[in-house]
């Protein structure tokens, strides 16, 4: 507890510390009403002998972050105009650069897009010439970045000024439609180019100074896909591994089915489509590997092909799922120091002493589940609407690309690169 008054001597420091948090007078008056009003409302939670200043500063540091989260939650996700309004038209000359990095990255993908797309430099006669291969990669960018449908794609390059300027349409210019952006994906899902693509842009990233380095972090995170409505016995076949006999005697019902897709339970929730299995550096957090299976795969199933030997620190972080006798014997042989979770067993609970290095380690891994929760959060979701694996392959690696695409943005705002403090 504490008294009234000793809060009002704070009010100077905490309009200064609000100042500095919002840089905006009104904004910041409301940010210390709303501080002093839950720190009245907190205040029994208030140790004797704690600083004041601090305990309300973290009040208020939470009040602020708590805003901007919903604000840009919001902005990205529901209305993405002023977003990109913000980091397109309004920019200073120090963020265009930065776009214009992106761009020039982007615009190296146009020759592994023709080779992949198997399309010919030179103009073929007869026929409509088909949209270029970068601007319809960019269109799949954007539908990534807001997890958009193909209709939803067509609607938002046709009303929004800010879309047709980062695809670089004039205000008259013809505009892909929904089919022909799906025909586009279904080229690069036939082609298999996305993983390609991911290498690709990978490889600029180290060309720009981000080279994965303070060690690798895995994860898996589930990517749901609509329901499909299967009585008990396709469900069965399904499992084993076969096509029910009915799906294959009408083609359009194949069509619609997801024969790939599978269900699986995890702390007595039920989850149905795929899992992303991500290996992401510890000081840049940018995904360097990834893979997709189906949702009922164990986590554990992708460590081999997710590890990164380009990465220039040997510590490995993961959860209590990845760790065994023979994978920790495995690791050490290849030199990679393990931080994968300590695991109790039924009737042999973890140590204290095990709890706490779990504790330790959690502090690290944590910094992978900020790549799924920026997607989830500030990408529009991690659903995905198409059917079978390949397409779906081609969607979440999308995803992850734009992800690192944004992430690269970030990087380069704050500057950084190798040999440089590293961001949160």
């Amino acid at each position: 507890m504490f008294k009234q008054n000793a809060l009002i001597e704070e009010m100077d420091g905490l309009r200064g510390f609000a100042w500095r948090l919002t840089r905006n007078k009104a904004d910041a008056e409301d940010l210390v009403q709303s501080t002093v009003l839950r720190a009245l409302e907190k205040k029994h939670l208030f140790r004797e002998g704690s600083n004041l200043f601090s305990w309300t500063s973290k009040i208020m540091y939470n009040l602020f972050v708590t805003a901007y989260r919903r604000k840009t939650k919001f902005e990205t996700q529901y209305n993405p105009e002023s977003y990109i309004e913000r980091e397109s038209v309004d920019a200073n000359q120090e963020k265009k650069m930065e776009f214009q990095q992106v761009r020039e990255a982007i615009e190296t993908l146009s020759h592994r897009l023709n080779k992949a797309l198997k399309r010919a430099e030179k103009n073929t006669a007869g026929g409509r010439p088909p949209f270029d291969a970068v601007l319809m990669f960019k269109a799949l960018v954007l539908q990534s970045l807001y997890n958009l449908s193909d209709d939803q794609t067509e609607y938002q390059i046709r009303d929004r000024l800010s879309f047709r300027r980062f695809l670089g349409l004039a205000i008259d210019a013809r505009v892909p439609d929904a089919k022909t952006i799906w025909l586009f994906r279904e080229h690069l899902v036939k082609a298999g180019a996305v993983e390609k693509l991911f290498a690709l842009f990978n490889r600029h990233l180290e060309e720009k100074g981000l080279r994965a380095m303070g060690g690798q972090m895995i994860d898996a995170s589930f990517v749901h896909v609509p329901v499909q409505r299967n009585d008990r016995d396709e469900n069965d076949a399904l499992k084993a591994g076969n096509v029910p006999e009915e799906w294959l005697e009408s083609r359009a019902k194949l069509r619609q089915k997801d024969t790939d897709a599978r269900w699986t339970k995890k702390n007595e929730i039920s989850h149905y489509g795929y899992k992303n299995h991500i290996n992401a550096d510890r000081r840049f957090k940018l995904i360097r590997k990834y893979d997709v299976t189906s949702a009922a795969a164990h986590d554990s199933r992708s460590f081999d092909d997710l590890l990164d030997p380009d990465n220039t620190c040997a510590d490995l972080w993961a959860d209590s799922a990845y760790r065994s006798a023979e994978r920790e014997t495995d690791l050490k042989e290849r030199m990679i120091r393990s931080h994968i979770h300590h695991k109790g067993h039924r009737n042999r609970p973890l140590s204290k002493h095990k709890q706490q290095v779990n504790k330790r380690r959690s502090k690290v891994r944590v910094r992978v589940e900020h790549v799924f929760g920026h997607q989830a959060n500030n990408m529009g979701g991690t659903l995905v609407r198409t059917i079978g694996m390949a397409r779906a392959k081609t969607k979440i690696g999308l995803k992850n690309l734009a992800y690192n695409m944004q992430r690269f943005v970030f990087l380069l705002r704050t500057g950084q690169r190798c040999g440089q403090p590293a961001p949160a």
